[in-house]
């Protein structure tokens, strides 16, 4: 029987960010038994009232900038795609039907992150790169399209706004640079409730 702390890691392989921390998720895995779940951050981003970086003009440079260097920083692979954003709704319904594994999510991210390339301009090089056929259709399934919605909804009701997103003991660890307050997190698991935290997670908007 596992001792290992449960967790959910919400990701869409659109994010950099996600994909250097699934690049660092071995520094959390002796602790916690985490999860891949795949959502659509674009629908995540407009149901928190929400944008990403790339999605700003005015961030768009440092953001894109920083990920290089943060890729340098860590030793990780790093080579961003043809355009950016795009779309994901296709391999993000592909990863919900093929219930997808670490494996699986972690070939998906590189097929971007790695190869730097868009999946919608390349779907059957994508699809043989996953371990698939090169014939496999872009799922249009009603099931799977609900599934990846639901995985959205959930992500929201956990506090999830955008990602990565690691979901631990109902607690909302978002961003790259969290991984450090996950484990401080696990070494002291009653953090949330000291008053410095409790207060800072309640601090009136001297704005409304």
């Amino acid at each position: 029987m596992s001792t290992k702390t449960p967790a959910t890691f919400y990701y869409d392989i659109i994010s950099p960010f996600a994909y250097l921390y699934l690049k660092q998720r071995q520094r959390l895995e002796s602790k916690l038994d985490i999860t891949p779940v795949t959502i659509l951050l674009g629908g995540l981003l407009r149901s928190t009232d929400n944008k990403g970086p790339g999605e700003i003009a005015a961030k768009r440079p440092h953001t894109y900038q920083f990920c290089v260097w943060q890729a340098e920083k860590l030793g990780i692979p790093f080579r961003f795609p043809e355009h950016h954003p795009f779309m994901t709704v296709a391999a993000q319904r592909l990863l919900v039907e093929q219930n997808a594994d670490w494996t699986m999510v972690e070939r998906a991210f590189d097929y971007v992150w790695v190869e730097g390339r868009d999946p919608n301009l390349s779907w059957p090089e994508f699809c043989t790169y996953l371990g698939l056929t090169a014939d496999t259709p872009k799922p249009e399934n009603p099931e799977v399209k609900a599934n990846l919605i639901a995985n959205t909804n959930q992500a929201k009701s956990d506090g999830a706004f955008g990602v990565p997103a690691l979901i631990v003991n109902q607690q909302c660890f978002w961003g790259i640079d969290t991984i450090d307050w996950v484990l401080d997190y696990l070494a002291r698991p009653g953090m949330f409730e000291e008053a410095s935290y409790a207060y800072a997670g309640n601090v009136p908007n001297g704005l409304s």
